[in-house]
C-alpha cells in the first residue's frame, strides 16, 4: 500500500529546533481617524459614494517571549473597518506560541483559517496588519529600518501630494494648496478630475500646470470614472503638458482598456491601487496595461504579498508608485529596483509621534528601526474598541 507523505509547507506542523522565540501577546485596535473637512473625488461627484468624514484603521500590536515587539495596520474608507477588525478577532488565536520569524508561513496559515470569506479583499486586509507587525519586528529585531532589512535601493524616495487636489476643493483652494506642498518640498502635485463634465476638470489641469511652471512634475486622477472614449479623448487633450501618469483613467479590472490606452498615448498610465490580491496585479502587468503599478500594502495583504508584486513588477520593467499610507509605502518604495514615487498624505500624521521628513522633491528613509513609528496619545483617544489575546510577557 502506498502511503502519502505529509505536505512538508502545511502551516500547522510543529515548529523545530531553529525556532527560539514564540509569538505571547497581540492587541488589536479599532481607530476611527476623522478628517477635518469632508473629502470628495470624482466617485462622489458621479454619485457612487458619499463625501469622506473618516478613515478606520486596524492596528495590530504583537509581542513576543523574548521581548520584541512590532506594530502593523490595515484601514478601510467609508465602510469595511468594523469587518476587518472583526475578521481579525477571529483568526489572531492562530498566532499565539508561533514563531515570528515565520512570515510567510503564517500568512499562509491565516488566509486558510479564514479562506471561506476569500484569499483577498476584506480577509486580507485584516491578514496585513499582522504581516505587517511581524515585519515591523523582524526589522526592529535586526536594529535596522525596514528599507535597509529588505535590501534598499535608495535613501530617499520621490514624492507627490495628493491631499490637496481633491474635487470638494475649489479651484483657489487647490491652488494654493500646491503652493504650500512646493515650499515645503514636495516633488510632484496630482490632482482629481473625473467630473461629468470634462471641460471643467481641463480648466483646472491647465490652471494647476501654469502655476507649477515646471517647478515639479504633475498627475492627474479619474479614480475609475471614465469610460473607454472620454479616456481617450481628455488623453489626447493633455498630451501637450508632459504630464507624470494618468490615474485610474477607467475600471480597476479592466486590464485590456488600460492596456488599450497605455498603447495608444505617450502620458503614462497609472492603476492598482483598489485590488486586492496579487493575482488581480498579474493581469496589469501581463496585459502591459500600467506604466506606474499602485498597489497598495494593506489592501493586498501586507508587506509579504507586497513583495511578490514587486517581484512581478521588476521582472516587466514597470516603474512603481504605492497607494497612500507612506509611512509604510517609503520603505517599499526604496527598496525597489526603478525609481518610484511615494504618496504624501498628511492626514495619517496626527496618528503617530514621528514625522517623515522631506527635502529637494524627496521623503527621506527615517534611521529609526523598523517602520520607525509609535502610536501617539491621539490614536489611543479615537480608538473605538480593543481586544488583547494570549499573555503579554
Amino acid at each position: 500500500m502506498t502511503q502519502i507523505a505529509a505536505n512538508p509547507l502545511a502551516a500547522g506542523l510543529a515548529l523545530g529546533p531553529a525556532s527560539t522565540d514564540r509569538i505571547e501577546w497581540v492587541k488589536l485596535s479599532l481607530v476611527f481617524l476623522p478628517l477635518a473637512s469632508p473629502i470628495s473625488d470624482a466617485k462622489v461627484l458621479t454619485g457612487r459614494q458619499k463625501p469622506m468624514t473618516e478613515i478606520a484603521f486596524l492596528f495590530a500590536e504583537i509581542e513576543t517571549r523574548e521581548g520584541h515587539s512590532g506594530i502593523g495596520f490595515s484601514y478601510s474608507k467609508r465602510a469595511g473597518g468594523r469587518g476587518q477588525y472583526a475578521h481579525a478577532k477571529e483568526i489572531v488565536g492562530n498566532l499565539i506560541g508561533e514563531d515570528p520569524n515565520d512570515i510567510a508561513r503564517l500568512w499562509d496559515k491565516l488566509v486558510w483559517a479564514g479562506a471561506s470569506v476569500g484569499r483577498s479583499g476584506m480577509a486580507t486586509q485584516a491578514i496585513a496588519a499582522f504581516d505587517i507587525a511581524l515585519w515591523d519586528l523582524k526589522a526592529k529585531r535586526a536594529k535596522l529600518p525596514l528599507a535597509k532589512l529588505l535590501g534598499a535601493h535608495r535613501d530617499s524616495v520621490q514624492c507627490y501630494n495628493t491631499s490637496g487636489g481633491f474635487l470638494s476643493s475649489p479651484l483657489s483652494e487647490v491652488l494654493a494648496n500646491v503652493e504650500a506642498s512646493l515650499a515645503r518640498g514636495i516633488g510632484g502635485i496630482k490632482i482629481k478630475v473625473g467630473q461629468p463634465d470634462p471641460m471643467i476638470d481641463l480648466e483646472r489641469v491647465q490652471a494647476v500646470h501654469k502655476l507649477i511652471g515646471g517647478r515639479a512634475a504633475m498627475m492627474i486622477d479619474a479614480n475609475q470614472q471614465w469610460d473607454r472614449v472620454t479616456a481617450q479623448r481628455f488623453g489626447r487633450l493633455v498630451e501637450p503638458l508632459n504630464l507624470t501618469w494618468i490615474e485610474e483613467p477607467l475600471d480597476a479590472y479592466d486590464a485590456e482598456g488600460h492596456a488599450a490606452l497605455a498603447a495608444l498615448l505617450d502620458t503614462p498610465i497609472a492603476t492598482g491601487e483598489m485590488l486586492t490580491s496579487v493575482a488581480e496585479h498579474w493581469e496589469l502587468i501581463r496585459h502591459r496595461a500600467v506604466d506606474f503599478i499602485q498597489p497598495d500594502a494593506p489592501r493586498v495583504g501586507g508587506i509579504t504579498q507586497m513583495l511578490k508584486i514587486m517581484a512581478l513588477a521588476d521582472q516587466a520593467r514597470i516603474r512603481m508608485a504605492p497607494h497612500f499610507a507612506m509611512e509604510l509605502h517609503l520603505h517599499l518604495s526604496a527598496s525597489y529596483a526603478h525609481e518610484p514615487w511615494v504618496e504624501h498624505f498628511e492626514w495619517l500624521e496626527p496618528m503617530f509621534n514621528e514625522r517623515l521628513e522631506i527635502k529637494d522633491g524627496r521623503m527621506l528613509v527615517p534611521n529609526r528601526p523598523g517602520l520607525g513609528i509609535s502610536l501617539s496619545e491621539q490614536t489611543v483617544a479615537w480608538t473605538a474598541e480593543s481586544a488583547e489575546f494570549g499573555k503579554r510577557p
